[in-house]
């Protein structure tokens, strides 16, 4: 079996965060998707279960939390391109998500830092690993 991972995200509204995940590249699959949950597609590898917060709830016997007064998990995903980092921040802040932080340029590697509307927080990044600092050359 290929190995997967899948993402259970609290939600206080299942509809608006699905359009949000549609926005920054995700496909919403039916086959596991309704009211209370959607089951967003990011890969073939990664995929963001949207639980509205009776659901979540139900997988733990922990109260979900406020992702925009706390953080539990940062979500760096990697893109191809410096292009598509920047596509997908804006992509995410015209959906409804806020900028956290803006271009981060250490060459070799390009970052910004965004939310969704419940406050989960995502780091898309290009990384140009054929170009990356040596070992001794990071630890300056």
């Amino acid at each position: 079996m290929t190995k997967r991972i899948f993402i259970s995200l609290p939600v206080a509204d299942v509809a608006a965060a699905t359009a949000f995940y549609e926005a920054i590249g995700c496909t919403r699959d039916p086959r596991f998707s309704n009211a209370a949950a959607a089951s967003m597609l990011w890969s073939d590898a990664v995929t963001f279960n949207l639980l509205s917060h009776e659901v979540y709830r139900g997988l733990t016997p922990k109260p979900p939390s406020d992702a925009k007064a706390t953080s539990a998990a940062l979500f760096a995903l990697a893109l191809d391109t410096r292009e598509a980092v920047d596509a997908f921040a804006a992509a995410a802040i015209a959906a409804g998500g806020r900028e956290v932080h803006g271009a981060e340029d250490e060459g070799f590697m390009y970052s910004r830092g965004v939310e969704d509307p419940d406050g989960n927080g995502f780091g898309p990044f290009w990384m140009a690993t054929d170009t990356m600092p040596s070992e001794a050359e990071a630890a300056l």
